[in-house]
C-alpha cells in the first residue's frame, strides 16, 4: 500500500499512475465518457502529461469575475456593472449547512479521497455499463471546480466555453493535472471554498453570495437547512432545479439532498424530514446589472467611466486585455463626478426638456485647471425602452456617442478669435462685415495648395440690420458672421486649426478638422464634452487639460491600480484667454446670451444656432466651471427648431440662448450653489479701427442665397426671438444685469435698436 497524505489520499504521482492503470484494466474511465486504454497512453503522452507539473499558478487564486462597484466623488454608489453577479467570500462567511449540503450532494466522499475518487470511477463505469449510457459521472469537486476555473477564463468567448466543457480525452487529462495540482496545493477547506464561490447556481448568480442574495435576499452566513439543500440542487442542472421557474422540480431535488444528507448523518433523519415538510418560500431581488442600474440620472456617466476604461491604455495594451480586467471586475471605482453638479444637471434638464420630445438635451460640466467631468445628463435616459436610448450625446462616437457629434454654430467662433488674438491680431480690429457676401478666396492652409472659392459660396449675417464695420467685440457679442468669416480668411486656416487641435476641439467621429473657411460657423461636428472643455481652458487662462473621470481604482484585494492623469499644457498666453474672456463675458451682458448670465457671479460664454435650427448650444463658464448645452435631434431624423413645443413649453424658434441658455444658467447655478465665486481678469478693448477684409458684397437688398454656409452644412447665425410664445427679449429675457434695458456697455460702439435687452443668437 503506497504511502498516503494525510486527509488527501494518494501522492499525485501514485494517484496519476493508478488512474491511468484503471483506464487500461478498464478499458474505460466515466466522467461522462468513454476512453480507450491504448489510446489513453498513447494521447497522454504526446503534449498532455507532458509538462505535468507545469501547472498554472492561477488556479491557485482563480482570477473570478465579480462585481464592480463605480462610485462619485463623495464615495456615494453610481452603479453596479458586472460580467457575471459574484460577491467572492470566505468559508467562514457561507452557512455550515451549505458546505455539507453541496459536499453530500456533489461529492459525498470528498474528504476521504485526492483529486480523483477511483471508487467513483468504477462505480460509474459498472453503472454506465449496466444502463448503456453515461447515466452517472465520477468528477469530483475538485475537478468540477477546474473545469469551472476553465469556463471562467473562457469568459464570454463561446468557443473556449465549449472547449472547457467538451466530453473529450485531452480536457479529461488535463483536467486530472490541475485538480492533482490544485489538490496538493489548496487542501481540501480552500478548494471547497473556491468550488462555492465559482459555481454557477441560475438566475445569473455566480458563487453562494450572490445566489443566497437572489432567491432569498440574505447573506450566505445565513441560509438555513432547507434554502441550503435548495441551492445546492440547483447546481445539477440550474435550469430544470430553478426554483423561480419550476418550484415542483425544485423541491424533489432539494428533498434528495436532504435525504442524503441524511444518509451521510450530517443532520439526523428527524431534522431532514423536518425540513422536507417546508414550502418553498422565496425572496427574490432581481439582477441588477450595468449602468441601467446608475443612480442620480447618472447611467451616461457611468457608460463614459466603461469607455474610458476600454479605450485607455494604462489599463492594457490593447482593448482585449482592457476588456478582460474590466468583466473580471472586483472593481472599486471612484469617479470624479460631483453630486451636486449631477444632481442640478438632472433638474436643469427634466424643467426643460422632456423625455417624449421630438429633440434631445444633454449637458456637460468640467473643472478648469484639473480636466474633471463633474457632471453628464441627458433628457432621453440611458435604456433600451421608448424615449431611452444607449447614445451618449455627451462624447465623441469612440466613446459611446452618436455617429457624427452636432455642429457647433457660432459656438466656434471664439476659436477663431482667439487662433487671430495669439497670432497678433489687435481685439480691436474692425472688418467691413457686410450683410451679405461671398467667402474670399484664395485662403492660406496649412499646405501649399489654398482653398479657392470655385462655387462662388456666400455667407449672410442672421439679422438684414447687421452691416458692419464692426470690431471684435461688437462682432463677438452679436455673433456677425461675416466678421468671423473674414478674419478667418485673412489669417488663414492654419492657425485655427492648430488652436482647434491644442484644445482638443475634434470633430465626434475622430477625422480631421478640414481646412475651409466655413469652419468659422461651426459646420462640423462636435461633442458637448469636447466644447466644454475646449472653453476650460479659456477659463484656465489658456492652459488645456484633459478630461478625466476615474479618481482612483482598487481590485478585489484592495490593491490601488494606476489610473489616468490629467495632462495640462499652455495653449495660448494669458493675455489671449483674458482677452477672450472678456470678449465672451460681453456675450451674456448684452449679447446673445443674456438668459444664460447668471446672478451671483462673472460667466461667460457663446450661443450658437445651425441652418435650418437642427442644432442649438450654449457653450459657458466661470473661472471655476465649464459647461456645454446642446438641444437638437438626437436621432436620424432632423428635426428643424420652430414652431416646436419643447418642455411642455411653445418656441416660434429656437436659439442657442432661448434654450440652451437657460439650461445651462439653471445647471451651473445649482452646481456652484455656495461654492466661491471668483471674478475673470479682464483686458481693455480698443476701439476699432478702419475695417478692413471684405467678400464682394450682394448689391440685393433681399439676398436669399441658395448656400448660405458649407453645401448642405450649417452656417448661419440666428438671432433675437426663439422666446416663448413669441416674447419680446425686453420683457423675459433681461441679462444679469436686471431690468428690462440693461445699459449699453461699450458707449463707444453703436448698437443697432433691440440688441441690447436679450437678443440671441445661434
Amino acid at each position: 500500500m503506497g504511502k498516503k497524505r494525510s486527509g488527501a489520499g494518494l501522492t499525485g504521482p501514485q494517484q496519476a499512475a493508478k488512474f491511468l492503470g484503471v483506464s487500461v484494466l478498464s478499458g474505460v474511465v466515466l466522467a461522462g465518457i468513454a476512453i480507450p486504454g491504448a489510446g489513453a497512453l498513447g494521447l497522454a503522452a504526446k503534449g498532455t502529461v507532458e509538462g505535468f507539473d507545469e501547472i498554472p499558478a492561477n488556479l491557485k487564486t482563480p482570477p473570478l469575475s465579480q462585481r464592480t462597484t463605480i462610485l462619485d466623488a463623495e464615495g456615494g454608489l453610481i452603479a453596479t456593472v458586472y460580467s457575471r453577479d459574484r460577491q467572492v467570500v470566505p468559508l467562514t462567511a457561507i452557512s455550515p449547512y451549505m458546505q455539507k449540503a453541496i459536499v453530500a450532494i456533489e461529492d459525498s466522499r470528498f474528504y476521504e479521497h485526492g483529486a480523483v475518487d477511483l471508487k467513483g470511477i468504477l462505480r460509474a463505469v459498472n453503472r454506465n455499463a449496466q444502463e448503456g449510457g453515461a447515466a452517472q459521472g465520477a468528477s469530483t469537486l475538485t475537478q468540477q471546480y477546474v473545469k469551472n476555473v476553465f469556463v471562467e477564463e473562457a469568459g464570454d468567448d463561446e468557443t473556449k466555453v465549449r472547449e472547457a466543457q467538451e466530453k473529450s480525452l485531452g480536457r479529461k487529462i488535463r483536467e486530472l493535472k490541475y485538480s492533482i495540482q490544485v489538490e496538493e496545493e489548496l487542501g481540501k477547506k480552500k478548494i471547497l471554498e473556491n468550488y462555492l464561490n465559482i459555481t454557477y447556481f441560475g438566475q445569473q448568480a455566480y458563487g453562494i453570495e450572490s445566489a443566497a442574495q437572489r432567491y432569498f435576499s440574505k447573506p450566505a452566513k445565513d441560509l438555513t437547512l432547507d434554502e441550503s439543500a435548495l441551492l445546492a440542487g440547483v447546481v445539477q442542472s440550474p435550469s430544470r432545479f430553478d426554483p423561480v421557474n419550476d418550484v415542483q422540480e425544485a423541491t424533489k431535488r432539494r428533498n434528495v439532498v436532504l435525504q442524503r444528507m441524511a444518509d451521510m448523518k450530517d443532520v439526523s433523519q428527524a431534522e431532514a424530514d423536518e425540513a422536507k415538510k417546508k414550502p418553498v418560500t422565496l425572496k427574490v431581488t432581481r439582477p441588477k446589472n450595468g449602468c441601467i442600474t446608475a443612480v442620480k440620472g447618472a447611467g451616461f456617466y457611468c457608460d463614459y467611466v466603461r469607455n474610458t476604461f476600454l479605450t485607455d491604455p494604462v489599463f492594457g495594451k490593447t482593448r482585449e486585455e482592457r476588456a478582460k480586467l474590466w468583466n473580471q471586475g472586483g472593481l472599486t471605482v471612484r469617479t470624479t463626478l460631483d453630486p451636486q453638479s449631477q444632481e442640478s444637471v438632472n433638474e436643469s434638464i427634466k424643467e426643460h426638456v422632456n423625455q417624449d420630445d421630438k429633440v434631445a438635451t444633454a449637458v456637460t460640466l468640467v473643472q478648469p485647471g484639473t480636466g474633471r467631468v463633474l457632471a453628464m445628463g441627458q433628457s432621453k435616459p440611458y435604456g433600451f425602452g421608448k424615449n431611452e436610448t444607449q447614445i451618449n450625446f455627451s462624447v465623441d462616437k469612440r466613446m459611446g456617442g452618436s455617429n457624427f457629434g452636432f455642429p457647433t454654430g457660432s459656438t466656434f467662433k471664439p476659436f477663431v478669435a482667439a487662433a487671430a488674438i495669439e497670432r497678433g491680431v489687435s481685439p480691436g480690429k474692425t472688418y467691413l462685415s457686410p450683410h451679405d457676401m461671398e467667402y474670399p478666396s484664395p485662403v492660406q492652409t496649412c499646405g501649399d495648395k489654398p482653398w479657392v472659392n470655385t462655387s462662388h459660396d456666400r455667407v449672410e449675417n442672421e439679422s438684414e440690420s447687421e452691416r458692419g464695420p464692426y470690431g471684435m467685440q461688437d462682432a463677438m457679442a452679436k455673433s456677425v458672421n461675416t466678421y468671423f468669416v473674414e478674419m478667418i480668411s485673412e489669417n488663414g486656416l492654419c492657425p485655427v486649426t492648430e488652436m482647434t487641435t491644442k484644445l482638443g476641439v475634434i470633430p465626434a467621429d475622430g477625422t480631421k478638422l478640414p481646412e475651409v473657411p466655413a469652419i468659422a460657423l461651426g459646420t462640423e461636428g462636435m461633442s458637448p464634452l469636447t466644447m466644454a472643455n475646449a472653453y476650460a481652458t479659456f477659463a484656465n487662462r489658456g492652459v488645456y487639460c484633459t478630461p478625466i473621470t476615474l479618481e482612483s481604482i482598487t481590485d478585489s484585494h484592495g490593491k490601488a491600480l494606476a489610473v489616468p492623469k490629467s495632462q495640462c499644457d499652455r495653449v495660448m498666453s494669458e493675455k489671449t484667454a483674458d482677452t477672450i474672456n472678456t470678449l465672451l463675458l460681453g456675450v451674456v451682458d448684452s449679447g446673445t446670451g443674456t438668459a444664460a448670465g447668471l446672478t451671483d457671479r462673472q460667466n461667460a460664454g457663446k450661443t450658437g444656432t445651425t441652418d435650418s435650427r437642427y442644432n442649438a448650444w450654449f457653450v459657458g463658464y466661470t473661472p471655476n466651471m465649464a459647461g456645454a448645452t446642446w438641444v437638437g435631434s438626437g436621432g436620424s431624423k432632423q428635426v428643424s427648431m420652430e414652431n416646436i413645443t419643447i418642455g411642455g413649453q411653445y418656441y416660434d424658434k429656437v436659439y442657442g440662448g432661448g434654450l440652451p441658455g437657460p439650461i445651462w444658467k439653471q445647471a451651473v447655478s445649482g452646481a456652484l450653489s455656495g461654492r466661491e465665486a471668483p471674478n475673470f481678469t479682464t483686458v481693455a478693448i480698443p476701439e476699432g479701427g478702419m475695417p478692413t477684409g471684405g467678400g464682394r458684397p450682394s448689391t440685393n437688398p433681399n439676398p436669399n442665397p441658395n448656400k448660405p454656409g458649407k453645401p448642405g452644412k450649417p452656417g448661419g447665425d440666428n438671432k433675437p426671438g426663439g422666446r416663448p410664445g413669441g416674447q419680446t427679449a425686453a420683457g423675459t429675457m433681461g441679462g444679469a444685469t436686471g431690468g428690462n434695458t440693461p445699459p449699453n456697455p461699450f458707449p463707444n460702439i453703436t448698437l443697432d435698436p433691440g440688441v441690447i435687452g436679450g437678443p440671441e443668437e445661434q
